[in-house]
């Protein structure tokens, strides 16, 4: 193990699953569990359960899981070590000097280390004479010094290799530089990757440097360069400004399109604004808003690109627990812009009426058809229905009362055409989920290395038999004459056997004992098995059916694949 087994025991037992995660789940209590919203998949019904009995957590909605390790690893995007690190800070445990493996965490550490160097060499040279022009372009876009100095804003100038220079006299190799997304290597040599650009550094919520954003200074393309993926940056998991928002005692975040607009708006006294790091909004992002507000307000640029960017972002939205509102932004093309066109007051009003995403779409429609046609009239109702159908029966009520008092048609027959519709959208969505469930099987079983002949017979067996192993010790005696090689390959006899040489050294099968060697979704997959399982009345007797079980599926697979079909018989006497 990376990690000796005595400090992760200590680990353990001064580790309480239940507090770790509450901090970032709201959980109920439910008989001996706890349960929550899932904060790696959007849902709107609990199904992630916390089990303090075995300090373990699954989801039965999209079946992640693991140990308290596992979940910090999985929400803060962590290395295994650098996982265990954080935990043991809260616990107030020192790390063991020896008998891990960190390079990774070194790695980690060491692309942290540069970036924040780099971003005080971009600071300092926008205070020099060298970086007056890009001081001048910040502040005539009526930025402060309190607010670039805030954001740590800096200047990389018009020359190839300065970065390059400065931080490998500071030590930094340039492998460092390169694993940093801080340089790249030409044929004629190493070179900076921004160069005559004013930056932005982002940072995450425990105060790192994970990545740049950089914008030029006219109107040349590409606008804006953005830090690639590191080993300590995805931008499809990052927010800019998260860590100044989340301190600003506000329950809702302001969600805008670009890094200036968000620098702009805390400016302006909305300390709670963020953007997404150079993309659309993601999943991930909308899990980590979650997280930290109850509410998101939509403040997209104004133009057609803003408009599109909503109604995406709104999709993905839906099956949230986030209440969403939309403002309807005037006098100018973003937030930015309207801010200094007709000052904060205006802004905020604009913030304070922003509507819901029904009431986004509904306007938008009624922009888009014309109303006073027959026409129109059909479009307009034909689309608002499918944006109707995935409300509470309330909703429905007030908008079909509201809508055909407007347009002058029938009530009753709009609800016939909502519910008609609402059946079909219900048969549509219900396939959909059911062959989403089904491709995700399919692909978790190819990622841990499932045997696709296995049967189904043979799969519940082996996860019986594991469970039944952990659970009940001593049915390990029983296995003197068993073939481990009747197990199916990959997954099963990898934790079949890290089981066993735990039963075996008298180490207890819990699940932190697993999580340094199991990737995160073998470690789901155990959580499950451990999660679904029933306690045995007869562990022993239940023990042998399943080994007999195995063995029998294993017998019966070679047994089949030696008997010749009758193509094959056919073929034989074909060819003499």
């Amino acid at each position: 193990m990376p990690i000796n087994s005595s400090f992760l025991q200590e680990l353990k037992y001064k580790t309480d699953i239940e507090d770790i995660i509450s901090a970032y789940v709201s959980l109920k209590k439910r008989g001996s569990t706890y349960v929550g919203l899932c904060p790696f998949h959007n849902e709107k019904t609990p199904s992630f359960t916390v089990y303090p009995e075995t300090q373990s957590f699954y989801c039965f909605g999209c079946g992640a899981g693991g140990d308290t390790v596992g979940f910090i690893r999985k929400i803060e995007n962590l290395d295994y070590v650098d996982a265990v690190k954080l935990l043991a800070d809260r616990a107030g445990l020192e790390m063991p000097m020896d008998g891990f493996d960190d390079s990774v965490s070194k790695q980690r550490r060491r692309i942290l280390e540069a970036n924040r160097a780099a971003a005080k060499f971009f600071h300092s040279l926008l205070m020099s004479e060298e970086g007056k022009a890009a001081l001048d372009y910040l502040k005539n876009r009526g930025l402060s010094q309190k607010t670039v100095n805030k954001f740590g804003m800096g200047f990389a100038p018009n020359a190839w290799h300065d970065l390059t220079d400065e931080l490998v006299k500071q030590g930094f190799s340039h492998n460092d530089l390169i694993q940093a997304g801080l340089i790249r290597r030409g044929n004629n040599g190493y070179f900076d990757f921004f160069r005559n650009r004013v930056m932005v550094p982002i940072i995450d919520v425990r105060g790192n440097v994970i990545a740049f954003g950089g914008r030029v200074l006219d109107d040349s393309k590409p606008k804006y360069l953005n830090t690639g993926d590191t080993l300590v940056y995805k931008k499809t998991n990052e927010l800019f400004s998260l860590n100044n928002a989340k301190d600003s005692g506000e329950d809702s975040l302001i969600l805008c399109e670009g890094y200036m607009d968000v620098i702009s708006m805390y400016q302006a006294g909305f300390k709670n604004a963020v953007a997404g790091c150079g993309t659309a909004l993601t999943n991930e992002q909308v899990k980590l808003i979650s997280r930290y507000s109850n509410e998101i307000v939509l403040a997209y640029d104004a133009d057609e690109a803003g408009q599109k960017a909503v109604s995406k972002a709104l999709v993905l939205l839906k099956n949230s627990d986030l209440k969403v509102r939309v403002p309807i932004l005037k006098y100018g093309k973003d937030p930015d812009e309207i801010i200094k066109n007709v000052g904060v007051e205006k802004f905020r009003g604009m913030l304070e009426g922003a509507t819901n995403e029904i009431e986004f779409e509904i306007i938008k429609l009624r922009n888009q058809f014309n109303l006073n046609t027959t026409q129109g009239k059909i479009d307009f109702v034909n689309e608002i229905i499918k944006t109707l159908a995935d409300t509470t029966p309330v909703e429905q009520d007030l908008y079909i009362s509201r809508i055909s008092e407007e347009i002058g048609i029938e009530k009753r027959n709009l609800k016939a055409q909502l519910d008609d519709y609402s059946r079909k959208y219900a048969r549509s969505k219900r396939r959909s989920d059911y062959n989403s469930i089904i491709s995700e099987s399919i692909r978790q079983n190819t990622r841990l290395g499932f045997n696709s002949d296995t049967t189904s017979l043979k799969t519940k067996a082996e996860d019986r038999l594991l469970y039944l192993l952990i659970k009940y010790p001593d049915c390990h005696r029983y296995l003197s004459d068993f073939n481990q090689n009747y197990l199916s390959a990959g997954f099963v006899q990898k934790v079949f056997s890290m089981i066993c040489s735990n039963i075996e050294s008298s180490v207890d099968n819990d699940l932190m004992s697993f999580s340094a060697d199991l990737s995160t979704e073998e470690m789901s997959r155990l959580s499950g098995i451990i999660a679904k399982g029933q306690p045995s009345k007869e562990p022993k007797a239940e023990f042998k059916d399943c080994l007999k079980v195995i063995e029998n599926e294993h017998n019966k697979k070679n047994a089949s694949a030696d008997v010749l079909n009758d193509d094959d018989f056919r073929k034989m006497f074909e060819n003499k």
